[in-house]
């Protein structure tokens, strides 16, 4: 079975190892340095189980820029390609979505096509209707930056989402399930097979629920820190209860990275005229949030701040949507100077900010070291280092 996969970010590249397991698979991107990259058999992403499958000699993996190469003959094509939020539309731009759709549309006709991009409720049902069609599925994934892979091969559900009315789609949703669970390694997976558009709000209900649990916590560890009260006390006392669970309770400066900044704010546009009070809290709970840290470091008195990575989360590569980037800006809109230490960055400035190669010269420049997540490399600083990270694992 050939399957292409288009876009090669970790949700595309991660999909097109667990499949090219048991089937030809053919991985298109823009980006012709990744293509080589995957054809060497090197990540251009960090997730350290990519790096380990990529060099299994078994793979049948093929990266290519070549839209005919990758989409002739293919069963199924899966749409793996970036929709961010555009702020004045209120809507993800799901241009790169149909971009594929027409271009795969030149080289065949029969695919089944996949979309596992995350898109508004109602969006595919729309886009059959658009290209008329009624070959198109959608599938959300549940992959966690720098652990796209393992969360393919471990994933806690599968979930395909079909036209209600096709038989023909719907065993094609069910053999696509099929596939995915046949390249896994967890052997007892939960398979769900929904309507397209209930499909589309799991996606976006389960990220708006993890933005909840990151805001509520955040603003626990908030109230302690106005009242004096030490958090992490708190936390424990309050996240041994079963129901609550000692999982994402690591207090930060806010969510960020590539899905739930967005995700949320476009379950926010999809609830209007739907009343609410809950959603709208999350998107305004984490503005809030940033302001209050803001605030907590302006209150120190610092002439020079040092960012200390940009990054979401530890073991990250990922700048986008970074709460750190939000409070940079509050920071410089008061007239503090701001300097970066991170190692991913090559220029000499970002978003006008000096970039210090040297982390023993980034300290000592520094007054004020302002952490979203804390690593043992600034410990010997710690004394001038701001955080509100408690775990230091995420």
């Amino acid at each position: 079975m050939k399957i292409t996969v288009a876009g090669l970010g970790y949700v595309g590249l991660s999909n097109a190892i667990l499949l090219s397991q048991h089937n030809e698979v053919y991985a298109i991107d823009i980006d012709e340095k990744r293509v080589n990259m995957i054809n060497n058999r090197r990540s251009p992403i960090i997730d350290p189980e990519i790096d380990q499958f990529l060099k299994r000699p078994e793979l049948n993996l093929t990266a290519t820029v070549d839209a005919k190469e990758a989409y002739t003959g293919a069963d199924y094509i899966i749409i793996a390609t970036p929709t961010d939020y555009d702020p004045e539309l209120d809507y993800f731009n799901t241009s790169s979505i149909e971009s594929v759709i027409e271009s795969a549309r030149e080289y065949t006709s029969d695919a089944i096509i996949v979309i596992r991009s995350t898109v508004p409720v109602g969006y595919t049902q729309r886009i059959m209707e658009k290209y008329n069609t009624d070959h198109i599925i959608f599938s959300p994934e549940f992959l966690r930056e720098g652990h796209a892979l393992y969360d393919n091969l471990y994933p806690s559900r599968i979930v395909v989402g079909a036209p209600a009315k096709n038989a023909m789609v719907q065993k094609k949703a069910q053999k696509f399930a099929e596939l995915l669970k046949k390249g896994a390694l967890k052997k007892d997976i939960a398979i769900l097979l929904t309507n397209l558009t209930e499909a589309e709000a799991i996606k976006l209900f389960a990220n708006t629920y993890l933005a909840l649990r990151v805001a509520f916590f955040n603003e626990l560890d908030t109230y302690a820190e106005v009242r004096g009260l030490d958090t992490k006390q708190i936390i424990e006392g309050v996240a041994l209860d079963p129901r609550i669970g000692t999982h994402y309770n690591n207090p930060s400066f806010g969510y960020g990275g590539y899905c739930l900044p967005k995700d949320t704010k476009q379950l926010l546009a999809n609830y209007k005229d739907v009343p609410n009070n809950i959603i709208g809290a999350i998107v305004e709970a984490n503005r809030t949030r940033k302001d209050f840290i803001a605030e907590s470091i302006l209150k120190k008195k610092p002439k020079t701040v040092g960012i200390y990575r940009l990054t979401m989360k530890a073991n990250s590569d990922n700048f986008r949507q970074s709460s750190v980037l939000g409070i940079m800006k509050r920071l410089k809109s008061k007239g503090i100077e701001v300097i970066i230490y991170e190692p991913f960055l090559q220029e000499e400035l970002f978003y006008n900010s000096k970039v210090i190669k040297s982390l023993e010269e980034f300290k000592e420049m520094s007054d004020l070291i302002v952490a979203n997540r804390y690593n043992e490399e600034i410990s010997d600083v710690a004394y001038k280092a701001y955080t509100r990270d408690l775990y230091y694992r995420d």
